[in-house]
């Protein structure tokens, strides 16, 4: 039996955060178990605005204190983290044991926070969570904050927006093109520290479903390399199977009276 551990927010409809990460585990095998950080419900009466209401620090260290009290956890995947305050409880948190695999998606914005608060939470998860992580997942906006560059229009500055990440602390980083990268493809970049020598970089890419973005592929990708560490693979496999599965998730997705349409773990 593998377990993979997931510390994330709660999205009521389904279609992203913990309840993502938990399918996701189940679809490939491994046993999920997880941390509430925050609970994010999507405002029907707004637009489908974000409101979101964070866990207090405290209950996030007693979930985290049965979890990894009742098995053996090596491989865990952080999602949204949501406030300054949460990050320096999972912070230490993290740092009171050995992972084999820590898998950061790295949520810089929440919609339901003030300008102020969101870029407090974004630095303090850049200076406190993402020197912790084995593999970082950002997507393009995540990865052109993350990196400084001001654009990423060809696969050469998603690569190099992978290697200024790399600088901050991971030792692989998975640069998601995704639906904002230009051209007919979607395209990630795995980034990952050689032994010797400069990082090596793997390119990933596949036609493109569509231009409409689906809620969830994020979580579902991160989700996917997380339970696949879990059962030992390589992080160049298990970035390929996620690509995969993901993939497979977008042409049978699911939708809704939202807006938009969610991926679907069970395809």
């Amino acid at each position: 039996m593998h377990f993979a551990y997931v510390i994330a927010g709660s999205e009521a409809t389904g279609g992203a955060g913990i309840q993502v990460d938990l399918k996701t585990f189940q679809q490939l095998g491994v046993y999920g178990m997880g941390t509430i950080t925050c609970i994010v419900s999507f405002d029907p009466g707004d637009n489908w605005a974000h409101r979101f209401v964070p866990i207090d620090p405290a209950v996030i260290a007693d979930q985290f204190e049965a979890a990894n009290a009742s098995q053996d956890l090596t491989t865990v995947k952080i999602g949204m983290l949501g406030t300054p305050e949460t990050i320096d409880t999972v912070a230490a948190a993290l740092k009171s044991k050995d992972w084999r695999h820590v898998v950061l998606d790295p949520v810089l914005i929440c919609k339901g926070q003030e300008p102020g608060a969101a870029l407090s939470t974004d630095n303090a998860l850049k200076e406190k969570v993402l020197p912790l992580a084995t593999v970082a997942t950002p997507n393009y906006f995540e990865a052109q904050a993350l990196s400084g560059l001001p654009s990423l229009q060809t696969v050469d500055h998603l690569a190099e927006a992978g290697r200024r990440i790399l600088d901050l602390g991971p030792s692989a980083v998975v640069v998601k093109g995704g639906i904002d990268f230009p051209g007919p493809d979607a395209v990630d970049v795995l980034v990952q520290r050689a032994a010797a020598g400069p990082p090596s970089v793997e390119v990933f890419s596949v036609p493109k479903i569509g231009q409409a973005r689906v809620s969830g592929a994020g979580c579902t990708f991160a989700a996917a390399i997380t339970a696949e560490l879990a059962k030992g693979a390589s992080v160049s496999s298990a970035v390929r199977t996620a690509k995969a599965f993901v993939t497979r998730g977008i042409e049978h997705r699911v939708s809704a009276h939202t807006p938009f349409d969610t991926v679907w773990q069970g395809a």
